[in-house]
């Protein structure tokens, strides 16, 4: 529980903010800070890894929640916690630090910082109020240098100082961080259970750019539809440099509740203060397919990737996966689908795909249950260049796949597909067993949770089953199109200055 917001002034640096709590200058490459790698918290050229274990108990507190750092070049390993020093706050049960992860330079210095989601830290006394942190990188490791930044609610200018922190919002639900096409850092904060007036969980996202810190529902200017109850807007949320996507899974289509929506937003900000929108998203809109019905849970799952469609002379499209996992096929219930938006520079919206395990020329079935598009991740692996189905590519999370081979229950998987052209043309399967994965599936593994990707690896986490086979294993892509064996990067409890203890060590991975 926090009681105050001394803890806020630890974040400020004068001399670089502005009073909403924002950077705005671009300050000079920190020292032994070499700007290149995607994720490298010391700046030492090589990529570094956070794996979150959420469900960890810390001090004896369970589910408080810790983020394991992994440093490249085999420089160890540091675990983060509300314990550790230079982390505001305590760990307390059920605060589940680590729920989100993000990454970008957000002070610009040239080493890549962290951002943490702790949606259920109670604030006073409202339960699970949330609240986001920002661990700074530094060339002796994150939060060696600047001091954490913390926002919540309440505390601060800007919007999110004008809102109120209250039981059940959730902050920090859903992250999203990156830099704009002009480079400028952003992050994007998901506010799920946000009461918009009277109205419980309608949802709200906060949006930081710059000088910008500004938030909006679905009663703001321009954003599809109305803060109705239970919509859960800012569930889920991705970016591009581009293009802001922010999911409603709990929007109601007509009387369809639980149906769900999604607001496409640009970064240009608009004369209402926030970013422009340019479309809304459901299954009975024009152009996309499916209809509305009752638990789809539409956009429950995001990710945005940059796209350069032939033509263009750079990347300034967006590729968008919406995951859709309550969607019902004739083969089963709650099957899940995904499907693929593209977003013009112009703001047009097409979908693309339609992509579910009883589409043409796709592995699997889509079985009762399989919760197909639960989770998300995708990358473009040559931005600069015209995307193509080797470059442009969606790994869907299917946590609830039954492996009938081995009689596993919920073993879960990972299916790969391109974003360009027919998503069965190329796709594949993973599950344990399979392409460095240690083990064999087993029940309630539900593999598929944790997922990330850079240019050049697949990044799954296996947080649940036999201790044995626990880790992140990341996969390089070249292996996965080619479907040949390549080296697999490891990364286990108990290993390389990692604990060996933890409950779900690569539920969330970036």
């Amino acid at each position: 529980m926090r009681t105050g917001t001394g803890m806020i002034g630890l974040a400020l640096v004068a001399a670089m903010s502005l009073p909403g709590g924002v950077l705005t200058a671009a300050p000079a490459a920190a020292a032994g800070c070499t700007a290149g790698q995607a994720t490298d918290f010391d700046g030492d050229g090589t990529r570094d890894v956070a794996i979150a274990d959420p469900e960890a108990t810390v001090s004896g507190r369970e589910e408080a929640g810790a983020v394991h750092i992994v440093y490249g070049g085999g420089k160890g390993a540091a675990t983060i916690s509300q314990d550790t020093a230079g982390i505001p706050g305590a760990a307390e049960k059920g605060d589940r630090y680590g729920h989100t992860l993000a990454t970008f330079d957000h002070n610009r210095d040239g080493c890549t910082d962290l951002v943490v989601g702790i949606p259920y830290e109670d604030l006073e006394d409202e339960t699970d109020a949330g609240l986001v942190q920002i661990l700074y990188g530094a060339p002796g490791g994150l939060a060696t240098g600047t001091a954490v930044r913390e926002y919540l609610q309440g505390s601060g200018s800007g919007n999110i100082g004008s809102t109120a922190a209250e039981a059940g919002d959730w902050f920090g639900h859903a992250l999203a961080a990156g830099a704009t096409s002009s480079g400028e850092p952003y992050l994007v904060i998901g506010v799920p259970g946000e009461d918009v007036g009277t109205v419980a969980d309608a949802g709200m996202a906060h949006y930081l750019r710059g000088s910008t810190n500004t938030g909006f529902t679905q009663n703001t200017a321009g954003v599809s539809g109305d803060a109705e109850e239970n919509d859960r807007f800012g569930y889920a949320v991705a970016a591009s440099p581009h293009h802001v996507a922010v999911g409603n899974p709990g929007e109601a289509i007509g009387e369809h509740a639980f149906s769900g929506g999604l607001q496409i937003l640009t970064h240009t900000i608009n004369s209402g203060g926030i970013p422009t929108p340019v479309a809304g998203v459901h299954q009975d809109a024009p152009g996309i397919n499916g209809v509305a019905e009752a638990g789809d849970r539409l956009a429950a799952a995001l990710a945005a990737v940059p796209y350069r469609p032939s033509g263009a002379s750079s990347a300034n499209e967006t590729l968008l996966a919406v995951g859709i996992p309550g969607e019902d096929l004739t083969t089963g219930e709650d099957a899940g689908r995904v499907i693929t938006l593209r977003v013009t520079a112009a703001g047009d919206v097409t979908q693309m795909a339609d992509i579910h395990q009883s589409f043409a020329d796709v592995a699997g079935v889509g079985d009762t249950g399989d919760y197909f598009g639960q989770h998300l991740t995708a990358v473009n692996t040559a931005p600069g260049s015209v995307g193509t189905a080797q470059t442009v590519l969606l790994a869907v999370g299917v946590p609830g796949e039954d492996i009938e081979a081995e009689a596993a229950r919920d073993a879960g998987g990972v299916q790969i597909f391109p974003m360009v052209g027919e998503p069965g043309s190329a796709d594949v399967w993973l599950e344990k067993g399979q392409f460095g994965l240690p083990g064999t599936p087993g029940p309630q593994e539900y593999l598929g949770t944790g997922l990330s990707a850079d240019r050049e690896r697949l990044h799954i986490g296996v947080p649940y089953g036999p201790a044995s086979d626990r880790g992140v294993y990341s996969v390089p892509w070249t292996s996965l199109l080619s479907g040949q064996a390549g080296a697999v990067g490891a990364v286990r409890p108990g290993q390389g200055g990692v604990p060996a203890d933890g409950r779900a060590f690569g539920a969330v991975v970036e």
